[in-house]
C-alpha cells in the first residue's frame, strides 16, 4: 500500500498561497517521504499549484482531487491534463468529480443532468480528444451533451510520449461508483467513507464495474482521503479532535452522504444534523459526533500509532491512502506516520 498526501492547505484551496509557499511545501512533501501530491477545487484553481510541483520535484506524482468535471467542457479539460501530463513527464492523474447540482448551475452557470451517465460520457469525449492528438484521426464525438468534431492541425499539441493521463473519478452512491469502474483508470474515494462502507458496499460495486469493463482489480486504483486524528503534542491533538469531529458532522449533514449513517446505524443523526446546518450551529453539531462516531470514521492515534492503524485498516482494501487533516499538522507528526505506514 502506498501513502500520498495533500499538497498541504495553503495549495488545495483552503488558504492562501504564493510562489514561494507553494515551493516550500512542495519540498516538505519530499523530505517526508510523501510518493505524491493533490489538489483540491475549492477557493483556487486546482493545476496551477502542480505546475509548480511538477517543476519543482521531478520525482512526486502530482494529482487533482478533484477538478469539477461539469464546470469545463471536456476539451478544455483534456488540453490542460495533457498539459500537466507533457510537463511533469507523465506524472500527472486527473482526478474528476461531479459537484453537486447548486454549485454546477448557480456558482459555474453550467447546465446539470444526471452525473453518473453524464460522467461516463465526459470520460469518453476526453478519450476520444486525447486519441485524435495521439494518432492523428479525425475528431468526431458526438454524444448527447457533447459534440467534438473539429480538430485543424493548429490546434492539436500531437502525441503525447507518455500517451494521455490516467483518469480517476470521485464517487460515493452506487451508480457513480459503477459508471467509474467500466470507464475509469481508479476511484477517489470520499473522506466521509469507513471501511466497513468500503468492503461491504463500494468494492463490491466496483467488482461489477470491472466485470462489465472486462478488467481486473489489479488494473484499477481505489484512493482514500482518509481522516487522520494526531498531533505532535496534547494541544495539537485536542485541536485535531475538534476540527475532525467538525468535519464528521459537516459531511454528515449532507444527504448525499446518509447511505454511509445508514450502514451504521446512525440514519436518524442526519436528520438532525442536517437540521441544525440549516440553522449554522455547527458548534451543537459537531458536539454529536461521539467517541464511537469519530473512532469509526477517523483513525485516531499518536503519530507513532498511527500508521499501523492504517495499515490494520486498510491493507489489501485501497492502494493509495491520502492523510486528510483538517487541521494544521507539523512536518515531524507527518513524517513519524508516513513511517509506520511503511513499516507496517
Amino acid at each position: 500500500m502506498y501513502i500520498d498526501a495533500n499538497i498541504g492547505g495553503s495549495i488545495d484551496g483552503t488558504g492562501g498561497a504564493d510562489l514561494a509557499g507553494l515551493t516550500a511545501q512542495v519540498a516538505v512533501a519530499e523530505r517526508i517521504g510523501h510518493d505524491g501530491v493533490w489538489t483540491t477545487e475549492v477557493s483556487r484553481d486546482p493545476f496551477l499549484p502542480l505546475a509548480v510541483a511538477a517543476e519543482k520535484s521531478a520525482t512526486l506524482q502530482l494529482g487533482t482531487a478533484v477538478a469539477v468535471a461539469f464546470a469545463r467542457n471536456p476539451m478544455s479539460m483534456a488540453v490542460v491534463a495533457n498539459d500537466l501530463n507533457v510537463f511533469s513527464g507523465g506524472r500527472f492523474v486527473l482526478g474528476l468529480g461531479s459537484q453537486i447540482e447548486a454549485h454546477i448551475t448557480r456558482r459555474f452557470g453550467m447546465p446539470w443532468s444526471a452525473p453518473a451517465e453524464r460522467i461516463r460520457e465526459y470520460v469518453a469525449a476526453l478519450h476520444a480528444i486525447w486519441n485524435s492528438w495521439q494518432s492523428g484521426e479525425r475528431l468526431d464525438f458526438r454524444g448527447e451533451h457533447y459534440r467534438h468534431t473539429l480538430m485543424t492541425p493548429m490546434f492539436s499539441p500531437g502525441p503525447s510520449p507518455y500517451g494521455p493521463p490516467p483518469v480517476l473519478i470521485a464517487a460515493v452512491g452506487p451508480k457513480m461508483t459503477r459508471v467509474t469502474a467500466e470507464v475509469a483508470d481508479g476511484l477517489l474515494v470520499h473522506g466521509f467513507t469507513t471501511a466497513r462502507y468500503l468492503r461491504e458496499v463500494t468494492m463490491p460495486v466496483v467488482q461489477e464495474g470491472l466485470h462489465v469493463s472486462c478488467r481486473k482489480r489489479d488494473h484499477f486504483t481505489v484512493v482514500y482521503p482518509g481522516l487522520v486524528v494526531t498531533g505532535g503534542d496534547q494541544s495539537e491533538f485536542d485541536e485535531a479532535l475538534t476540527q475532525v469531529r467538525r468535519q464528521i458532522a459537516f459531511y454528515g449533514a449532507t444527504p448525499a452522504y446518509r447511505g454511509v449513517l445508514d450502514l451504521h446505524g446512525w440514519g436518524d443523526l442526519h436528520a438532525e444534523l442536517h437540521r441544525l446546518s440549516k440553522l449554522g450551529d455547527w458548534a451543537a453539531m459537531t458536539g454529536l459526533v461521539d467517541d464511537d462516531m469519530l473512532n469509526t470514521f477517523a483513525v485516531v492515534g499518536e503519530p507513532e500509532a498511527v500508521g499501523a492503524q492504517i495499515v490494520r485498516r486498510f491493507g489489501g482494501l485501497v492502494d493509495r491512502f491520502t492523510l486528510y487533516t483538517p487541521y494544521p499538522l507539523d512536518e515531524a507528526a507527518k513524517a513519524t506516520v508516513i513511517e509506520g505506514v511503511r513499516a507496517g
